[in-house]
């Protein structure tokens, strides 16, 4: 009996895998097929959506947790597909650095990961619920005893609500600093499916207040990662805005859909002024001959202040042209076109 499964390959990309013989006996054989059939070339484990825990993904073990048109999720234990062949390395999920990408053809390298301390990847399809401290997690338990037993919602003392939002705001600022209303509203409910005993009275959605306070717990973040010196956010403060518009709500500049890497910060050791003097002499290296893999390590060390000056300054393409001219050699303007990177 045929069988179809949703399979997501990355946030936005996703693929309808069918098996003419039903469903296989064993998750290695499952791993196979869909291997197989979309054209993964990297190593990975599947995620099945679990309806018991509000539709979160849970790691797959047994091919029974599956039925047929259900969905299951790729998950790369090396790298995740960009393009074609094209990756980017996949870090720890507790850092920021999943920016560095790596290729078979070693000339697609941009940007190592030791550069960059943007979001590490784009919003993700369900938002993942992330576990509390110990005693909010205890706390948490007992209450969704009581709701299962009389229906008795939870209204949390400071210190749990605190613990729950703290742990929200950890896990967004792994996407992105700048959540739309949207996005804020996917969070809240995600919250409330996995935890329902924390639905709110008399709100419409159920999570009306928590939306409310996830938005001022990250514009409050936000502060302190501008304190401490945060690329992305440091870009958007007052200082930073022409006089007479010096508001917060005036030209933020924030990452677009799906976008990473996208206000890096100096690599180790490195300053302003020590790249533009790199840059000047990358000038006179692109006139050589014979000279591919200097320019493309220079290149990349100079990522940051690349982008940082097409952010801030918003160049022309013809000054932007003479001052990067080994951006537009046939070679390296072939290989932005494959990573679909600046």
């Amino acid at each position: 009996m045929t069988a179809i499964l949703r399979v997501i390959l990355r946030p936005d990309s996703c693929q309808r895998v069918v098996f003419p013989s039903g469903l296989p006996s064993t998750v290695t054989d499952l791993e196979t097929e869909i291997k197989n059939q979309c054209k993964i070339k990297q190593s990975f484990r599947l995620q099945f959506m679990d309806t018991l825990f509000g539709n979160d993904f849970m790691n797959l073990t047994s091919v029974e947790e599956v039925q047929d048109k259900a969905t299951v999720k790729v998950i790369y234990t090396s790298c995740r597909p960009l393009d074609g062949d094209h990756c980017a390395d996949v870090d720890s999920p507790t850092t920021h650095n999943d920016d560095s990408l790596c290729s078979s053809d070693d000339s697609t390298i941009i940007l190592s990961s030791s550069q960059s301390t943007s979001s590490s990847s784009s919003w993700p399809d369900f938002f993942n619920v992330p576990r509390f401290s110990y005693d909010a997690e205890l706390k948490l338990e007992q209450a969704h005893t009581a709701f299962r037993e009389k229906g008795t919602l939870l209204i949390p003392d400071p210190k749990l609500k605190s613990d729950i939002l703290e742990g929200f705001i950890q896990a967004i600022v792994q996407h992105k600093d700048y959540v739309t209303d949207r996005e804020f509203d996917q969070v809240a409910e995600a919250l409330i499916k996995r935890h329902p005993c924390l639905q709110e009275r008399g709100s419409s959605t159920g999570y009306g207040g928590w939306k409310t306070s996830l938005k001022y717990k990250l514009f409050n973040y936000r502060t302190h990662l501008r304190k401490v010196g945060c690329p992305e956010v440091c870009v958007n403060a007052l200082k930073h805005k022409p006089d007479g518009k010096r508001s917060p709500a005036f030209d933020v500049k924030k990452p677009k859909r799906g976008e990473v890497a996208y206000y890096s910060s100096f690599p180790l050791g490195e300053c302003e002024e020590s790249l533009e003097k790199m840059r000047v002499e990358l000038i006179s290296d692109i006139k050589q001959r014979n000279n591919r893999e200097t320019i493309r390590a220079k290149m990349e060390k100079r990522f940051a202040l690349r982008r940082q000056e097409v952010i801030c300054c918003a160049p022309m393409i013809s000054d932007f042209q003479e001052r990067w001219p080994a951006l537009f050699d046939v070679m390296e303007a072939s290989k932005k076109k494959k990573t679909v990177k600046l």
